[in-house]
């Protein structure tokens, strides 16, 4: 299980995080909802090391990472999908993957997955990056996130601004990395129903703060009216 507790972030001069509790379970989807602006991506950040400035503890398997640098909270089993991919587009579709496997404590290598989650990636190794489609290159950051081996993914809006047909196919990937991969996943997701159908438990962001946790039959449209709709 992934701990946060009573996490304070700052983004700049911005006070970003508040006090913020959060579980993330094994074996589950935890959707981080809210309005923009509420702290989700800085969220995420936190967690990989890369606020400005925080302080709290975040907990994965009993080891206090608040501390650590980037790179040992992701050897110790995280992986970060940023929001806007950051691919680098003038590496190769394959050289973009291997970046993520330093990581990893088995090397760096195409993981076996790839190929069968991913076909375009699969038939494209040698394509740079940057020719790729907004949702290739999205498709393209998870194979990188996959290559560390993580045991925990971090994904910052996985679906937006991709093209519709590969919208499901991304959708389906995620669900099916934590259904049949037992892979922990935190999501924040703009879109509620996939939040909904997606999700095992959910996290609602207000101005930095959790103002409501649990399982995501929680989620209700009352819920959803008060603190996200416009």
């Amino acid at each position: 299980m992934l701990e946060l507790e009573r996490v304070n972030s700052f983004y700049g001069r911005s006070h970003a995080l508040h006090d913020l509790t959060v579980r993330i379970p094994d074996g589950k989807i935890t959707a981080i909802v809210g309005r923009n602006g509420t702290g989700k991506t800085t969220l995420l950040k936190t967690i990989m090391g890369l606020s400005v400035k925080s302080s709290g503890r975040i907990m994965l398997k009993g080891q206090d990472l608040a501390s650590e640098p980037t790179h040992r909270r992701a050897r110790a089993g995280i992986a970060y999908v940023p929001q806007g991919r950051q691919i680098i587009p003038d590496f190769s579709v394959r050289e973009n993957i291997l970046m993520g496997g330093f990581a990893s404590p088995s090397g760096r290598k195409i993981p076996e997955l790839v190929p069968e989650l991913f076909p375009y990636l699969k038939d494209n190794m040698d394509r740079p990056g940057g020719l790729l489609s907004g949702g290739q290159q999205q498709q393209l950051a998870i194979a990188r996130a996959l290559a560390a081996k993580p045991s925990i993914l971090l994904l910052d809006e996985p679906t937006e601004g991709i093209q519709p047909n590969i919208v499901e196919d991304i959708q389906n990937v995620i669900i099916r990395l934590n259904r049949e991969e037992g892979l922990s996943i935190a999501l924040v997701e703009q879109n509620v129903a996939f939040a909904r159908k997606a999700g095992d438990h959910f996290a609602l962001l207000e101005k930095g703060r959790a103002v409501a946790t649990g399982s995501i039959e929680g989620l209700t449209d009352e819920l959803i009216h008060r603190h996200i709709a416009v």
